[in-house]
């Protein structure tokens, strides 16, 4: 189906340049040439539509629905049409459980693929005395 339509847009593509290019343009007579119009409108006089002008609004009819299409067909054998809700509960972890991050301390060094357990450094060791609290009735 894919290929089906992809075969049809290019067709429908190099047919749509074809009958663009095969047009004239609306002031291509000599008179537009030096500003002249051949009636007072607005935008130039306009003519009957004529079988190109069918041919290029049904051929770019053609094209943007196969477009559309091309870009559907492809979305939906990508996969990218999935929501997380459908796909993310297969993989869940734990709330609790452990993470080890790598860390590396100046001074230690891990043997090769492991990693050493975060120590605190010496100063944040050492318990500072709470304070005391104050006494009741001293002004």
């Amino acid at each position: 189906m894919y290929i089906l339509l992809l075969f049809v847009h290019v067709i429908v593509c190099l047919f749509l340049i074809i009958v663009v290019l095969l047009q004239s343009g609306k002031a291509a007579d000599l008179a537009g040439a030096f500003g002249g119009m051949g009636s007072q409108t607005a935008f130039g006089p306009r003519g009957s539509a004529t079988l190109l002008s069918k041919a290029t609004t049904i051929s770019a009819v053609i094209f943007m629905v196969t477009s559309l299409s091309l870009s559907i067909l492809a979305t939906r054998s990508a996969g990218l049409g999935t929501s997380v809700l459908e796909t993310g509960s297969k993989t869940s972890v734990p709330k609790n459980a452990p993470v080890q991050v790598p860390v590396t301390i100046p001074g230690q060094q891990a043997p090769a693929g492991k990693t050493l357990p975060l120590q605190a450094p010496p100063a944040a060791q050492q318990q500072t005395p709470a304070p005391a609290p104050p006494t009741p009735g001293k002004k």
